[in-house]
């Protein structure tokens, strides 16, 4: 694909089991950034928009990439956050990243799988799924291939972790688009 954002937008990629903060962070960071910073987020695109179970070669794959592509065509910072298996979607989030002009940056959340079930529980969707498939799902250390990404542990706090991503991404220094 050809070149997508600007030197002024930035990409954000943030990994991890089931459970782990995706999301917190994902909105931790709007909530820091305010306007201006889209989150594609992989559970939305696949299960709310396509209602798509995760597999390799999914439509959500895509789809994540042309919304990722879209919104830094049109000047957002981008959070594109979800399980997303390395072996499923390594090849769409490492185009993304060489076609990015802008600065990316990736995270992965290695959180123990005991400390998941803790977090698992205080979910809205605890009662859809439980310890037996999040062990299914479950994969350490399932990381990009070329040492891409920065590994986040669990013993920082959310806030910690949104503040270490504003600062090595750029984000602490973009301006939010209050236009928008």
């Amino acid at each position: 694909m050809a070149s997508t954002g600007s030197p002024d937008t930035r990409l954000i990629v943030i990994r991890g089991n089931s459970a782990t903060g995706k999301s917190t962070l994902a909105a931790g960071l709007r909530e820091a950034h305010g306007r201006g910073l889209a989150v594609v987020a992989q559970d939305l695109v696949r299960r709310t928009v396509l209602r798509e179970r995760d597999r390799p070669g999914g439509a959500n794959i895509g789809l994540i990439d042309l919304t990722a592509r879209y919104c830094l065509d049109h000047g957002y910072h981008v959070v594109v956050e979800g399980i997303m298996y390395a072996d499923r979607y390594a090849e769409m989030l490492g185009s993304l990243m060489a076609d990015h002009r802008g600065a990316s940056r990736c995270f992965h959340l290695d959180v123990p799988f005991e400390e998941t079930l803790v977090r698992h529980a205080t979910k809205p969707q605890a009662r859809e799924y439980g310890e037996a498939e999040m062990r299914r799902w479950w994969r350490p250390l399932d990381l990009l291939p070329g040492g891409v990404e920065e590994i986040l542990d669990h013993r920082g706090t959310a806030e910690e972790h949104v503040a270490h991503i504003l600062r090595a991404s750029g984000l602490e220094q973009a301006g939010s688009d209050p236009a928008r």
